[in-house]
């Protein structure tokens, strides 16, 4: 489905932009080995967003993606990371690396090329909430998620 979905780019007779999400990109796109669809995916990074076609990918491990689809990234989200993975994120200076190791749950930084260093972002818990009453649980739960939608 996704070679018809691409070929359809290519051909220019696919109306407006198709988003490929994939989770466990690094199971899909290996930076050693195969897989089936290795090759479209890296063709899909190189020259997709020209096509209409945005790859969106997802990863626990960077450092198992083929570099040929990490460099071709247009913006980069990175959430808590395991210091043996940190080496991958050379777009972050040093610092923003060493804290990517310790931040809390939905935090994240983003590095995108127009901006000119990288930008810590908070989800708040629940993703959707954007008022503290959408927010049910606990007194402790509550203070927190009032903390969150307070900061932003």
């Amino acid at each position: 489905m996704l070679s018809s979905v691409w070929e359809q780019h290519e051909n220019s007779t696919a109306a407006g932009r198709t988003f490929v999400v994939l989770d466990e990109l690094n199971k899909y796109a290996p930076r050693s080995g195969g897989s089936p669809i290795k090759s479209l995916l890296v063709d899909i990074a190189a020259r997709g967003r020209s096509l209409g076609v945005i790859l969106i990918g997802a990863q626990q491990n960077p450092s198992g993606v083929d570099r040929d689809i990490t460099n071709n990234a247009a913006l980069e989200v990175v959430g808590q990371l395991k210091a043996s993975e940190s080496s991958e994120l050379g777009f972050l200076p040093a610092a923003m690396r060493a804290r990517a190791q310790i931040i809390a749950p939905g935090t994240m930084i983003t590095s995108q090329p127009l901006l000119p260093a990288p930008v810590p972002i908070r989800f708040p818990f629940p993703p959707y909430a954007t008022r503290v009453s959408e927010v049910l649980g606990s007194a402790a739960d509550d203070a927190e998620a009032r903390a969150l939608l307070e900061d932003m």
